[in-house]
């Protein structure tokens, strides 16, 4: 292991917690590990790979995530990686599926993994690792819109049953035993470790109006250390945010409306340091390899205690300081509340939706998302009742869900307005203590001032496209003289 550890990776020791979730992967053990964000979680079943035998099979939630997985990989001189994706092309996918046990790391969506053909063709190879990476996704994600992360459990049987890791980095016992019921894993062992991350301040700055708040957030970008992200609400947001930022600073924004290519490029520039901040929803974050973010800036307040411990944990993963500053203003408690209530239909929507099944309309009333989370629970269900005594059960369960999503809303409006110490409190809410921290959060004395290393980027300036390419073929570039 120590080995492998060093020549393929690169480092001298193992991170907390990683040998003892490797050792028992090793063994052949089903795991579930929650490491901190930037614990290292992906060499957990990366270096394994190197020792079992037969290909490591990785659901990723993301194609940013799988993407930068494998070039990382990549990187490090392994060529039998491959991500199934959109980006490739059938005859590339054929290829694929033809060659798929000569892969040693194989990566896919939920989604792509209900592919009766991408089934197929794992059936007749040797899984010797089935991981789920970001497993959280199978509860925070599966029961709202991504029905597809209930049905791994299923697949795993299908696959003949192939030791798992389940990994993530934010989840409360709850969570954990979703996790453990969806992919049915027997005598599951689990790997919990500290969520803390001493090395970011928690901050709230109060304000009064919209106005305030974007005046607010202007002077902290100017004045912060950076990169840094500043997380809103939705897509209309970013865009306006990155309009307002973009006259005194390298900023783009990033959201679920844009096609991937335009996502992929953007994450990119971001990572290899060629823009200073980026806007964006939360679509943004998840698995991006950048350990010198300096702030996360949330310009709404999270509606999920899970997402604002994931986004505040993408900053200061190289352990210098940071800050999480969180920019509250009177009224912001009324778009969580419209942001929860839009996510779910209404029973008279879902009476109109059934009718128009059972009438063979393609125009159901709802949104794809909503669609796709209807269909998914009407397959757990006897169609053969009447529409009435089916909608009467999807909102039984529509309704369990929005109390639940309610509970954790009305969590973050109390730790907004509590006067105990930040950190603490959060951390509660996950059955966890914070370590020692001298900057802790406002609530226990601390102020804005990140005193980390500030990395000066040069601005890059582009030269006309008639001279790139004279200096790409290198021509000499003729002058009028």
């Amino acid at each position: 292991m120590l080995n492998i550890l060093k020549e393929r990776f690169g480092y001298d020791s193992f991170r907390m917690g990683q040998r003892e979730i490797i050792e028992d992967v090793l063994n052949g053990r089903n795991c579930v590990a929650m490491l901190p964000t930037g614990g290292g979680k992906s060499l957990c079943y990366q270096l394994p790979g190197y020792i079992l035998n037969g290909s490591v099979l990785i659901t990723s939630p993301l194609i940013s995530l799988m993407e930068d997985q494998v070039q990382q990989l990549r990187n490090r001189g392994e060529k039998r990686v491959v991500a199934l994706n959109r980006f490739l092309s059938y005859r590339e996918k054929r290829d694929v599926l033809r060659e798929l046990a000569s892969y040693r790391f194989i990566y896919a969506s939920p989604e792509i993994l209900q592919s009766p053909l991408l089934i197929e063709a794992l059936t007749r190879i040797n899984i010797s690792l089935f991981v789920v990476d970001e497993a959280h996704c199978i509860s925070q994600w599966g029961h709202d819109f991504r029905p597809d992360f209930l049905k791994l459990g299923l697949l795993r049987q299908t696959l003949g049953n192939p030791p798992c890791l389940a990994l993530t980095a934010t989840a409360t016992r709850q969570v954990i035993a979703d996790i453990v019921t969806t992919l049915k894993l027997d005598d599951a062992k689990q790997h919990i470790y500290p969520l803390d991350r001493p090395n970011i301040c928690l901050y709230v700055q109060y304000v009064q109006t919209v106005e305030e708040k974007i005046k607010a957030l202007k002077q902290l970008v100017a004045t912060l250390p950076k990169p840094g992200i500043v997380y809103v609400a939705s897509r209309q947001w970013a865009e306006t945010l990155a309009e307002v930022l973009r006259e005194d600073h390298r900023v783009s924004y990033y959201h679920g409306g844009m096609d991937g290519e335009q996502r992929l490029l953007i994450q990119q520039q971001f990572v290899y340091d060629q823009l200073d901040v980026i806007c964006c929803t939360n679509a943004f974050g998840m698995g991006v390899d950048k350990s010198n973010v300096r702030f996360v800036i949330h310009f709404h307040l999270p509606t999920q205690p899970e997402a604002y411990w994931q986004e505040v944990g993408r900053a200061g993963r190289d352990g210098n300081e940071s800050i999480a500053i969180l920019l509250h203003a009177s009224g912001d408690e009324q778009m969580g509340q419209l942001m929860i209530d839009m996510e779910f239909p209404t029973k008279e929507q879902i009476v109109y939706a059934l009718d128009a099944l059972r009438h063979g309309r393609k125009e159901m009333g709802l949104t794809d998302v909503q669609q796709r989370l209807l269909l998914y629970w009407l397959e757990q269900m006897n169609m053969q009742e009447d529409i009435h005594t089916l909608a009467n059960q999807l909102y039984a369960h529509i309704e369990q869900r929005k109390q639940e999503k309610i509970k954790k809303w009305v969590f973050m409006q109390r730790w907004i307005n509590e006067q105990t110490c930040r950190r603490r409190t959060m951390l509660s809410y996950f059955e966890q203590q914070p370590l020692l921290n001298e900057r802790c959060c406002d609530r226990c004395g601390a102020d804005i001032y990140v005193n980390a290393p500030v990395k000066h980027i040069q601005q890059i300036h582009l030269r006309p496209w008639q001279e790139e390419l004279c200096s790409m073929f290198a021509i000499k570039v003729r002058t009028n003289d």
